[in-house]
């Protein structure tokens, strides 16, 4: 494996380590609630956990309206 020959300084190991830059998260909106949230991601929503507009798990309160 060649080893470069000349050490090159922090300024310029830096300098090009600036051009890596993070991208925007995605932000969808659902179309059964309307809310907003990231793709692929779980949300919750009135107390129910969401996930590809169904529900994952439901809420404490709308659990026990479900029961009765």
């Amino acid at each position: 494996m060649p080893n470069p020959k000349w050490r090159h300084s922090k300024r310029r190991k830096r300098a090009r380590r600036t051009h890596y830059k993070t991208e925007a998260p995605q932000v969808a909106t659902c179309k059964t609630t309307g809310e907003k949230h990231l793709l692929h991601h779980a949300y919750t929503f009135e107390g129910d956990l969401y996930y590809r507009g169904q529900v994952l798990i439901p809420g404490r309160n709308n659990a026990a309206a479900a029961e009765a």
